[in-house]
Order: C-alpha cells, then sequence, then structure tokens
C-alpha cells in the first residue's frame, strides 16, 4: 500500500488562472481525506479520477473563506452525483466555533434547488453530512481515525482568525502534516516533530512589503520563507512542499498567467535553503504529488 499526499490548490484569495484555493488530499488505501476546501477543489479532484466526489472525509483548518468556499460544491456535487438514495454522506470534521457555525447553514441557501432535485430525481433523502467538532487541543490530539490511519489536530498561529489548526494524518506509509494557515511557530514544530512531510503555507516577505501598504496587514499571521527554512531543517523533515503561495508565481508554462506575477518558484526555494534546509524541497503547483510508502523515502512527482 502506498499514501498519496496530491495537492489539489496552491492558491490565496487572489484569483489565479492556474491555481485552485488551498486543499490538500491525502489517499491512503481505501481512504480519501481532503484537507480544506478552497474554489476549483471539485475540478481539481476531477482531474484525479475523483468525479464521483467519494471523499472519506473533509477537514477544515479554519474558517477563512478561500479555505471553505469549495465545500459546499463538493458536498452539492457529491449528493448530484450519486444515484438514487445510494449514497454515503461525508464526514466534515472542523474545530468548533466558526467553521462549525458555517457548515451547518452553508447548505441553507440552496434548499429550494434540492427539493425540486430530489422530487422531480424521485429520491426520498436529500443531502446529507456528518459533521463533527472538536474543541482546539492545547497540544497535538487525535480527532479522527479509521482503522490504522489517524488524523490529529494541533493548534497554529493565525491569529486574530481563531480557532485555526493544522493537521497530522499518520498512516501505516508514514506521517503527512498540513499546516493551514500560520506563522512559523512552536505550534507547528510540536505538531510536526518526526513527520515524513510538511505541506507549509508560505509567503515571500520582502515582496509583500514592497507592495501596497494597505496590503500588509497580511504579514501579521502567515509564514515567512526565511524563516520556514530554519525550521524545517530543525526538524530534520525529509520532504517540505509549500503552498498557499503569495505572491504566487507566474505559471510554469501555458498562456494563463496571473496579471502582474513578479516572482518565480525559485524565489521561493531560494531563502529556504539559505535557511539551511537540505531535505527535499516542492514549491508546488497544483496536482503536483507526494508518495509514501513504508520503508522508503517520500518521492515526489510533479503534475504532468
Amino acid at each position: 500500500m502506498t499514501t498519496e499526499v496530491i495537492i489539489t490548490g496552491t492558491g490565496s484569495p487572489v484569483p489565479d488562472a492556474d491555481r485552485a484555493g488551498p486543499g490538500v488530499l491525502v489517499r491512503s488505501g481505501d481512504l480519501a481525506l481532503q484537507f480544506d476546501a478552497g474554489r476549483s477543489t471539485v475540478q481539481r479532484l476531477a482531474a484525479v479520477g475523483m468525479w464521483n466526489l467519494q471523499l472519506t472525509a473533509v477537514f477544515a483548518t479554519h474558517h477563512h473563506s478561500d479555505h471553505l468556499t469549495g465545500l459546499a460544491d463538493l458536498v452539492l456535487s457529491h449528493w448530484v452525483m450519486a444515484r438514487g438514495d445510494d449514497f454515503t454522506p461525508i464526514q466534515i470534521v472542523v474545530p468548533a466555533g466558526p467553521a462549525e457555525d458555517y457548515v451547518s447553514e452553508m447548505l441553507h441557501p440552496w434548499r429550494h434547488d434540492l427539493a425540486v432535485r430530489a422530487e422531480h430525481s424521485r429520491r426520498s433523502r436529500t443531502v446529507e453530512m456528518e459533521l463533527t467538532a472538536f474543541e482546539v487541543p492545547e497540544s497535538p490530539t487525535e480527532v479522527w481515525r479509521s482503522g490504522d490511519v489517524a488524523v490529529s489536530a494541533g493548534q497554529v498561529r493565525h491569529e486574530p482568525v481563531f480557532p485555526a489548526v493544522g493537521y497530522r494524518v499518520s498512516t501505516p506509509d508514514g506521517d503527512v502534516v498540513i499546516t493551514g494557515d500560520t506563522l512559523v511557530c512552536d505550534e507547528v514544530a510540536e505538531l510536526a516533530a518526526g513527520a515524513d512531510v510538511l505541506v507549509y503555507e508560505a509567503m515571500l516577505f520582502p515582496q509583500v512589503e514592497q507592495g501596497p501598504p494597505i496590503r500588509h496587514f497580511i504579514l501579521d499571521y502567515h509564514a515567512d520563507t526565511r524563516l520556514i527554512g530554519p525550521q524545517a531543517a530543525e526538524l530534520g523533515m525529509p520532504t517540505l512542499v509549500l503552498t498557499h503561495l503569495i505572491p504566487a508565481p507566474a505559471a510554469a508554462s501555458g498562456p494563463l498567467q496571473r496579471p502582474g506575477a513578479a516572482v518565480s518558484e525559485h524565489d521561493f526555494e531560494n531563502p529556504i535553503r539559505e535557511g539551511g534546509y537540505t531535505g527535499d524541497l516542492l514549491v508546488a503547483r497544483d496536482l503536483d504529488k507526494v508518495v509514501l510508502e513504508a520503508g522508503v523515502p517520500p518521492r515526489i512527482e510533479r503534475r504532468d
């Protein structure tokens, strides 16, 4: 058995033709776990063969809209693509508080659409979810398990957004940590200690500082690439994946590029290496993948 870590979205709130909203899919055996669901998550899942959206569970790191705008689409599409009443509700796991409120309310505006679809297709069941909300623990704590795959949550530093968590997925093939949005902090180090893959949000602080002052507030709660490298080096992290890239690098190929993009993937790589990190490094594009197999170093696979 292998475990796949597929980056379903590397973007941020800034619309980008090449980057979907934040998201990471972890597939291990028969389990498919989606972490955050930004814009275009459904399309990215379809691109990896999950057009029928048979996800086991979805986990939210926090309630910022760019991490959740694709969630209603995912849940609605899962129900629409099902045949008749034979479908399994998606489990949704979130920190208690605003994210829980959002999930509880997000389908209400679609009630008329759901009613007419159910009547027209003679379905007796409409959309169902299994919502689990957990109190944010002081230290990483298991919040979900299926067989020998467990998911733990640990608080991160994304104030004034609270609560915000990162997740650690423990599988027989290895451990994957997904930070969500956060500063580089001791809480991330505690969650990631001993893991095999660390999926870290990343911001180029010097470039943002050179931008409009009205945007400087985002420096308060994102991860500085100049600090990510030293932390990953100290942790001895075998594989580091950068995502939620701000500002986003220009497209590697193709005509569709975000207007005004002035950075490259090397701009993200350089401060990480200068910070002392010598492990495998991936500045992610949508649908890039890391494969874990017990007893074998993680393997990076770029999208086709």
